[in-house]
Formats: C-alpha cells, sequence, structure tokens
C-alpha cells in the first residue's frame, strides 16, 4: 500500500490520483452564455445530483492546475446566475470531448462541436438538442474552495426545467438506463459507458438482514465465497429452517457433496444465478 500525504505531490500527480480513483464520474455538459449573450459549452466530471427537493445539481470547473486561469463557464456563471446541464450519452461523447478544446473567449462550443442550440424555456442558455436530458438551471450559490491552480468552484444550481427525449423512457414513463447510454469520465482519457457494466443489487430497504455477523462461522471465513457473496447472504431476513433443508435433501436433483469446499463452490454459482435461498439451503446441510 502506498500512502501519500496530498501536501508532498505536486498538484498534477494529486489530480491524476483523484480522477483515477475516484470514478466512474457522470458529465455535466454546462451551457452557459456571457454578459454579451455569446454561447458557451464545454464539459465538467466533478459533478452529480445532491437534492431532489429542492432539485439541486453540483458541478465544479476547477482553476486550471498548470497557469491558475479560470473557465469561461464559471465566469460566465458568476455573471448570469444561469447554466444548463445536459448529460452525455455515447451518440454526441466524441463531440463532447472536442467542445472541451481551449477555444478563446468568445467562440462558440456548439458550431465546433456539431452540435445543435435549443432554446430554453427559463433561462438564457442553449440546451444541447441531441442531449437525451436537460436541465435548466439558476445558479444559487458559487462556493470558491482555493485560489491555487486546481482548486474547486462549486457552482450550486437549482433546476427549473428539465426536458426528456421520449425514446430514453420506459412504458412506465421512467428513463431506461440501456436506452439513455450515458457516458461517464475516469482518469486520463478514459471513459466509460455506462450500459455496458449495468447490474442490479435488490436494495435493503424494506427488508432487514440478518448481517454478514449473523451467519455461521464456518461458511464466514469460507475461502471460496468472496466478501460480495457474504453480503448477498446477509441480506436475507432469515435463514432456511430445519424442516425446509430437509425437504431440499430429499427432493433436490442438485448433487450435494461431503466436501465442504465443493459445496461453497455449488452455492457461489447459485448466488451468481441470483438463487439465494437454494445457495442457503446447500450450505447448511450437515
Amino acid at each position: 500500500m502506498v500512502s501519500i500525504d496530498p501536501k508532498e505531490i505536486p498538484t498534477a500527480k494529486l489530480h491524476g490520483y483523484l480522477l483515477g480513483a475516484v470514478a466512474p464520474r457522470p458529465i455535466a455538459f454546462a451551457s452557459t452564455v456571457d454578459e454579451e449573450g455569446n454561447p458557451n459549452l464545454s464539459p465538467y466530471s466533478f459533478f452529480n445530483v445532491f437534492s431532489a427537493n429542492p432539485p439541486i445539481m453540483i458541478f465544479s470547473p476547477a482553476r486550471r492546475v498548470r497557469d491558475n486561469t479560470t473557465k469561461h463557464t464559471l465566469e460566465n456563471a458568476i455573471a448570469t446566475k444561469e447554466v444548463v446541464i445536459n448529460v452525455v450519452n455515447h451518440a454526441i461523447v466524441q463531440q463532447m470531448s472536442l467542445s472541451s478544446t481551449e477555444y478563446a473567449a468568445g467562440v462558440n462550443e456548439f458550431e465546433k462541436a456539431g452540435l445543435t442550440m435549443v432554446p430554453s424555456d427559463k433561462v438564457k442558455p442553449f440546451r444541447v438538442a441531441e442531449s437525451p436530458v436537460q436541465f435548466e438551471c439558476k445558479v444559487n450559490e458559487v462556493v470558491h474552495l482555493g485560489n491555487e491552480g486546481g482548486a474547486g468552484n462549486l457552482i450550486i444550481c437549482e433546476v427549473v426545467k428539465l426536458h426528456i427525449n421520449e425514446d430514453v423512457l420506459n412504458d412506465r414513463g421512467t428513463i431506461d438506463h440501456y436506452k439513455i447510454d450515458l457516458v461517464a469520465r475516469a482518469g486520463g482519457s478514459f471513459y466509460s459507458r455506462a450500459r455496458d457494466g449495468f447490474f442490479e443489487i435488490p436494495k435493503p430497504i424494506a427488508t432487514l438482514g440478518i448481517g454478514v455477523d449473523q451467519i455461521p462461522e464456518n461458511i464466514r471465513t469460507s475461502t471460496i465465497l468472496t466478501g460480495n457473496d457474504l453480503g448477498i447472504l446477509g441480506n436475507v431476513e432469515q435463514l432456511p429452517t430445519s424442516e425446509e433443508i430437509q425437504e431440499f435433501i430429499n427432493t433436490t436433483e442438485i448433487k450435494i457433496s461431503e466436501n465442504k469446499e465443493k459445496n461453497h463452490t455449488a452455492a457461489k454459482e447459485l448466488l451468481a444465478k441470483g438463487d439465494v435461498t437454494t445457495a442457503w439451503k446447500i450450505l447448511l446441510v450437515k
């Protein structure tokens, strides 16, 4: 394990560690205008949603590490108190990347990236027509985190209107994660296409799992089962009864071994398929 004091390494190197480790990150494709109404468009991956009531998003255009200058987005947000946050999907990722080029003030990144400007309803900045979801926002506050290169500037935005392309909605009217095909940012030049890596974990809200600490020791200390496996096992509300286990032994077509490791391997395979109940029964066979 390498241990690092942030104050003892160059900011650029620390920046790389932070972006490489805290990833993937959603991308705020931020549209602003300056006081003369000139459009600006630039992506930021120091970004997330922090509240639903009120609907608050925060993104951070950091001061440039190399020369300690600020971004046009930050300057415009401070001056006009308005911004549109567009989400980035795979269909526009290359255009989004192109827009991050540091063009001079007054240059229209919509035109440079070949993206379409759409007038907003409640704010002056334009929306990106090609983005599947666009959030019109008022800037509530800007929090400056420092004055040196690399320092963030938290732009705290309140969503006043959102626009969703119907093509990314499912039959229930909610966003389909596969259809929206979002892209996230990692370190260096790396990105992540979210839908290629989706998997589901049932939220432990409606039920009260027994917890890993209540799993029998011979299972908890298994050399076959991983921490993730134990987490799944610990999310059940109760263990199978002795009667249920006996009925399982009498009726199952699964080969139960006298070798503990083989049974743990079989249980692991069942967990991977989502069959937690049968996995528990195999593990509890005496």
